[in-house]
């Protein structure tokens, strides 16, 4: 199976939200990375053929799935950013309303809902309204309906905001054992999901691509650009404003700053190895106002 992105455009008026965009995905985990207004929602709903593009097109197995229809709605599974819930309705009827939709059979349905309810942990509420769940709960429900149709192109939009670090754990190792042999689309801001589970990292910057590769790959970009640096409260102030710090931690009186940066900001600083983080924070300061 391959999903291909062939020039892949989409503006909004004279806005370009995604520019020309290239690239094949094989069955795996792709990690969607990108600041605010880089054109990842846009990007995951001509994905989902919920919109149009602009011009160039997503080819699935050399088929244009605007072309495929129903074809390709029917091994799609997809999670937005801003899911709609029926507040009255409990898990269950919620996810039989959307088997359903899905034309699933009843009978198959009543079982794949049940299997996901304890997949993602909900089976003991499956009865219970979903205006009484936590934002944390709500998201699973999205989660479970997304799995549906045991889809072969599963895309998800900040699938793990409102989860807790045990749910968020629970539900990376549910993708990756679900993406041997299926596409899966993971955008996220966490970078630390990505990090742990994508195949592949799609760093998305003013509408395209900016880099592709994999986690390492990806990291030794970010070699020497990282830095640790011994200071005092008040000069850590002027770093903070001056250059773009990733962390920053407590040693008795003194901070250990850990910036980003070309060379070294000072010549005490020591380098140190870099992360996924450190490459995001280089490509997106905090200084862009991103």
């Amino acid at each position: 199976m391959e999903l291909s992105l062939d020039r892949l455009t989409k503006h909004f008026g004279s806005k370009i939200a995604v520019d020309c965009v290239n690239t094949t995905l094989m069955p795996g985990v792709y990690g969607l990375l990108g600041a605010n207004g880089a054109g990842k929602t846009t990007l995951m709903r001509m994905l989902c053929a919920v919109l149009e593009a602009t011009s160039g097109e997503v080819l699935l197995d050399g088929k244009n799935i605007i072309d495929m229809g129903a074809e390709y709605r029917n091994i799609l599974g997809y999670l937005p950013q801003d899911f709609g819930y029926y507040p009255s309705y409990t898990a269950t009827e919620f996810l039989m309303y959307i088997a359903a939709l899905k034309g699933i059979q009843r009978e198959v349905a009543k079982k794949r809902v049940k299997e996901l309810l304890d997949m993602v942990d909900l089976s003991g509420v499956s009865f219970k309204k979903i205006k009484t769940f936590s934002g944390g709960m709500k998201q699973r429900i999205g989660i479970a309906q997304a799995l549906l149709n045991h889809p072969k192109v599963l895309i998800l939009d900040e699938p793990t905001a409102g989860l807790d670090p045990k749910e968020r754990v629970r539900f990376r190792n549910l993708l990756s054992d679900y993406a041997k042999d299926k596409i899966v689309i993971l955008s996220t801001h966490i970078v630390s999901d990505i990090e742990a589970i994508a195949d592949k990292v799609l760093l998305m910057k003013k509408g395209n691509f900016l880099l592709q590769g994999t986690v390492s790959e990806l990291v030794r970009k970010a070699e020497g650009k990282v830095w640790e640096l011994e200071v005092s409260p008040e000069e850590a102030r002027r770093w903070q404003a001056k250059v773009t710090v990733a962390n920053l931690r407590h040693e008795g009186d003194s901070i250990v700053l850990r910036i980003v940066a070309d060379s070294s900001p000072v010549e005490q600083a020591v380098p140190c190895e870099a992360s996924l983080e450190d490459l995001y924070l280089y490509h997106f300061p905090s200084k862009e106002g991103v």
